[in-house]
């Protein structure tokens, strides 16, 4: 039986248009259209498709910041659709987000320790001498100093504000990262770096992970299993392997197409 840590069931996000007697009537967007996804626990899914496909809005259904029309997003088998404030306090712990741009990301105002402090304070996670030790901890697994800490993000390159960005999702030792094109903002050279970074961090701390991207080329290198997505509705789900080797779906032949033909 599979292991499933999230259960995505015919989920449903529509923008109503607003008409009047000015102005012609205009079609509901879809932007989520049935849609059905699962993640083991334990894997990296990589989300792909192009931009205005529903991706982040996925995403931000599954952390609560957006509200499905209809359909269920399980954790654990319980849908957190129907969580109370307290369980959803408590969801957030377990679920934690690295968003594409770190310059727009960290709070221009705090020194790096009061960003990373702040999740754990928050939530109580612990007592500020083990909150401190755990810091530690976590920062020379992402490869930042201790004197980093206390300077300000506008002192670091876009890829060290993303390894703090990195760090401050897992502060609180969630199970589940989603990683919202975490790479894209950052120079060619610096990706490379970062994604490794997620893979070692993946491995030490047993954590599974939605990988959101446009980049087929990227999520080939990391993923386990890769979701296809096209205005909104999930067409095709395969191991890695597979979707490049023998995809089924014409959209995921075209977005292969493309990257092809970019490489010849």
């Amino acid at each position: 039986m599979d292991n499933f840590l999230i259960e995505i069931k015919n989920l449903e996000k529509i923008y109503k248009s607003e008409n009047s007697f000015l102005t012609p009537k205009k079609e509901d967007n879809y932007v989520l259209k049935g849609v059905n996804l699962n993640i083991k626990k334990g894997e990296i899914l990589s989300l792909v498709g192009e931009s205005g496909c529903g991706k982040s809005t996925l995403a931000n259904c599954i952390l609560k910041l957006i509200k499905p029309d209809c359909g269920e997003i399980l954790f654990d088998g319980k849908n957190i659709l129907n969580f109370s404030k307290k369980e959803t306090f408590e969801y957030r712990k377990k679920i934690q987000m690295i968003f594409q741009n770190p310059y727009s990301s960290l709070n221009p105002k705090m020194k790096i320790q009061d960003i990373l402090l702040e999740p754990m304070i928050i939530h109580k996670t612990s007592s500020k001498k083990e909150m401190l030790i755990w810091l530690e901890e976590l920062i020379e697994m992402t490869g930042i100093s201790k004197s980093d800490l206390k300077k300000y993000p506008h002192e670091f390159s876009g890829g060290q504000r993303q390894r703090i960005a990195i760090a401050r999702a897992l502060v609180l030792k969630p199970e589940i990262i989603i990683a919202d094109e975490p790479v894209s903002a950052l120079d060619v050279s610096i990706c490379a770096t970062i994604i490794n970074l997620l893979l070692e961090l993946k491995e030490k701390l047993n954590l599974t992970m939605l990988f959101i991207s446009h980049d087929l080329n990227l999520v080939r290198y990391l993923s386990d299993t890769i979701a296809v997505m096209d205005k909104g509705t999930i067409v095709e789900k395969a191991p890695c392997r597979e979707i490049f080797e023998n995809p089924k779906d014409e959209y995921t032949k075209f977005l292969l197409s493309q990257i092809r033909s970019i490489n010849v």
